[in-house]
């Protein structure tokens, strides 16, 4: 990725000094799929955008959101394992705050040409554990977003269990994680995760985990979208997009499930098998539009 010298986001949080030791990554049976998590139970909220049925729930008109936008993303990554106690002029942290950026520039771009305005979120750095409008999380539910205070949490040291654990490396990878996490920020601020908190209380678990399944696959394909338009800007290098695929596929539930129990349970699935997400991110990068990310009304 050519990121450096590019913009950086001065929407990020450094609390690594403050939120404890070094990280804790949970016993290999237990371990939380670690893209999209839930911090103490309110982490990733569910739901997606929709086409038709989002302006019949909410009373906005669609073409607000699904438009096609523009706008731009790009993405930074190092390759030396980051410290919990790393200065705040680390190169990591330069990295992630040049994605962050790209995607203020891309979503701005997106929501200004539908007539809104886009919201930046703020990303936390933390080590180790952290308290937020969520609820406390541990490094262990892995990157997360929190609707209550529009903040996206990242320990850091992820992106090393990325690359060692998972087999997911390169810095297109690392910035697709921050990419879907995003995507759910969008969400948020379409007003759908807080109609679908309403309705997931009247929802079995079996029937939650599966509209859990569309939203996760919707912010993949957010994810998509931005990477559509950092190709645009000439910020990708040859295999960055592979990366990110395969990152996607290395953190589907039925690969993580197998990984660490050796079977799945389908029923438990709440963010998408490997090929779902692999199809979505995929999609939402070749055509750029939200349009085509409508997770709801189409099979995923």
């Amino acid at each position: 990725m050519l990121w450096r010298g590019r913009r950086q986001s001065d929407n990020i949080e450094d609390e690594r000094s403050d939120s404890g030791g070094g990280f804790g990554g949970g016993s290999p049976g237990q371990f939380r799929v670690p893209i999209g998590g839930r911090a103490g139970g309110g982490g990733s909220i569910i739901f997606v955008i929709l086409v038709v049925l989002a302006g019949w729930y909410f009373g906005f008109d669609p073409s607000q959101i699904l438009g096609d936008g523009g706008g731009g993303g790009q993405i930074t990554e190092d390759s030396s394992s980051p410290d919990s106690g790393a200065p705040a002029s680390d190169e990591m942290k330069q990295f992630v705050a040049t994605v962050l950026a790209e995607t203020e520039d891309t979503w701005s771009g997106i929501f200004k040409a539908n007539g809104l305005t886009y919201e930046d979120p703020k990303l936390v750095l933390f080590s180790s554990q952290i308290r937020s409008a969520c609820g406390f999380a541990s490094s262990a539910a892995g990157p997360f977003y929190c609707p209550g205070d529009h903040k996206v949490y990242l320990d850091m040291t992820f992106f090393q269990q990325l690359d060692q654990q998972f087999g997911a490396s390169g810095e297109f990878a690392r910035a697709y994680v921050i990419a879907h996490e995003v995507g759910h920020h969008v969400q948020n601020l379409t007003g759908i995760m807080s109609k679908f908190n309403q309705m997931r209380q009247g929802m079995g678990e079996a029937e939650a985990n599966q509209m859990s399944v569309r939203v996760e696959l919707q912010a993949d394909c957010f994810a998509g979208v931005w990477a559509h338009y950092t190709a645009q800007k000439g910020i990708l290098e040859q295999g960055d997009m592979e990366s990110a695929l395969n990152a996607a596929k290395q953190i589907g539930d039925d690969t993580l499930q197998k990984k660490t129990q050796g079977y799945v349970v389908p029923e438990s699935f709440n963010h998408g098998t490997s090929a779902q997400r692999q199809t979505w991110l995929a999609r939402g990068y070749k055509s750029g539009k939200l349009s085509d990310c409508d997770t709801f009304n189409n099979p995923v």
